[in-house]
């Protein structure tokens, strides 16, 4: 161990003076279908948040190519990754397909990087995990989706909202019935707004690490090694 790089926990800089701008909360839904349940359900975590006290914005997939299918230049691909670094917080929607999360889902999640030179556009932002299926109550999308944002380096907060036979859920006007499903996304919404307003000033210092510390001061300690020569 490197002793000089162990930072025992600064209680002042878990505790910083809270931002007073409005939590900046991403959405992304899995779905291209003209009724699409996961959109429907995306669209009722949006009026929670703003009713929380949210900005809110909705990415939509449509025109969004496949991973590596043009460079990232694309104008939904560069949209996408805007969005992202803008957000303070995220909701990933999904249908449960063939047991998984549907492949627009996890193209946009690809689309994002991890890293931008020193940059993580991901690190330290609050996410939100939910999932629709046709059939019976089912957790494969959102348990996937919740490694995706611990690979992600996301804060993941620890409830979820999956709604089974989702066609059942909605009224004819796209406005989610009340129900113990309804209930569960109510406090999906409520406590990411607390996690986001929790952690966002303090992200930085919660993802400092030990091993990043230690890299970095070796590779320093090259660079001027050879600026000595």
């Amino acid at each position: 161990m490197a002793l000089d790089h162990l930072r025992l926990p600064d209680a002042d800089a878990l505790r910083p003076a809270f931002s007073t701008h409005k939590p900046r909360i991403l959405i992304l839904y899995g779905s291209l279908r003209e009724v699409s349940y996961s959109r429907l359900l995306a669209h009722e975590a949006r009026r929670l948040l703003e009713r929380l006290g949210c900005e809110v914005r909705m990415f939509d997939p449509k025109g969004l190519p496949l991973p590596d299918e043009t460079p990232p230049t694309h104008p939904k691909v560069a949209e996408l990754r805007a969005l992202s670094e803008w957000s303070e917080g995220q909701v990933w929607v999904s249908p449960e397909r063939h047991g998984a999360m549907t492949g627009i889902m996890k193209a946009q999640i690809d689309w994002i990087p991890l890293s931008v030179g020193s940059v993580r556009p991901t690190q330290g932002k609050t996410l939100a995990v939910m999932e629709v299926s046709g059939g019976s109550q089912s957790f494969n999308a959102v348990n996937q989706m919740r490694v995706l944002g611990r690979w992600m380096r996301m804060i993941t907060i620890p409830n979820q909202s999956s709604v089974a036979k989702a066609y059942q859920e909605f009224d004819a006007d796209g406005r989610m019935k009340p129900s113990s499903f309804y209930d569960r996304v109510v406090d999906v919404c409520e406590e990411l707004v607390k996690f986001t307003l929790l952690t966002r000033d303090a992200s930085a210092y919660l993802t400092n690490r030990y091993s990043e510390r230690k890299e970095d001061a070796v590779k320093l300690e090259a660079r001027v090694s050879l600026r000595s020569i």
